[in-house]
């Protein structure tokens, strides 16, 4: 994977969710942008990461993303012109555009406007979510959504919220209503050993994207990706002075990686591994 970081706003003080700024424009709290290639979706893609994230994952390696105030005030229109700076980049890898965060949902309202300007622009469109507030996103969001990548990061509701502080169910059900929409898919499943590595935990997590069934079989999975635990964001924690979470975690042998993938695989999913 090859990211390079274009712009990292200053932090300016913003709350959550889109709003509407003096001339009834749009306006979010974006943290970030870079354009990334081999990652976040097929192809070189925009990815934007808006501010702030109800969620607390313990392996989370972006913290600076997790407060709605850490971000830069943004309009659609600022976000499309530098969008549209990289297109002919973007155009020529078969890429396009990903929103991810924190958590892009907590700002739906952009988010569906943004989607809805980068589709009449002719491009591949991408949300990257862990699905805690799916229900927010209207049906006219999704219809512009070309893939959903999906963090199912356990199936087990306890391991779920001790490893995020929410519950699992709206996830869950936020797959349901993408399959029965026909939205594809990429389900991601980080494997932290001593966490998430139970053979049952990563046996449920498999069945649930055998229930919305590979694109190969009809359905809406396009592939399943497991990656591995790392500690890069560990930089991050120190310079915000917050405590590490897992200070006795390591990442997983390739042994296990390629263990964990055989479960999906064995489901008939298309499975990556790294």
């Amino acid at each position: 994977m090859t990211r390079t970081v274009l712009h990292r706003p200053d932090l300016a003080i913003m709350p959550v969710g889109a709003h509407t700024g003096p001339e009834g424009e749009l306006v979010a709290s974006v943290h970030s942008w870079d354009v990334v290639t081999a990652a976040d979706g097929p192809g070189t893609r925009f990815v934007t990461f808006f501010a702030g994230c109800h969620l607390r994952c313990l392996y989370c390696h972006n913290p600076d993303t997790w407060e709605g105030r850490n971000g830069q005030r943004v309009t659609v229109d600022d976000l499309v012109a530098k969008m549209l700076s990289f297109k002919a980049f973007i155009n020529a890898s078969g890429g396009g555009v990903t929103v991810s965060g924190g958590e892009p949902l907590l700002q739906e309202r952009f988010v569906e406007a943004y989607l809805r300007r980068c589709k009449q622009e002719g491009l591949h469109t991408a949300v990257d979510t862990a699905g805690f507030l799916g229900a927010r996103a209207t049906d006219r969001l999704l219809d512009d959504t070309d893939l959903v990548l999906l963090d199912v990061k356990s199936s087990n509701p306890r391991t779920y919220r001790r490893l995020t502080g929410v519950a699992l169910e709206p996830t869950i059900v936020f797959g349901d209503r993408l399959a029965a929409r026909g939205n594809r898919m990429r389900i991601r499943f980080v494997l932290v050993p001593g966490l998430t590595d139970d053979p049952d935990n990563i046996a449920g997590v498999a069945d649930f994207a055998a229930r919305w069934g590979s694109v190969e079989r009809g359905g809406v999975v396009e592939q399943v990706d497991v990656l591995g635990y790392h500690r890069l964001g560990l930089a991050k924690y120190e310079e915000l002075r917050l405590p590490y979470p897992l200070p006795d975690a390591v990442p997983p042998t390739a042994e296990q990686l390629a263990a964990a993938a055989a479960c999906f695989s064995d489901r008939g999913l298309r499975v990556t591994a790294s």
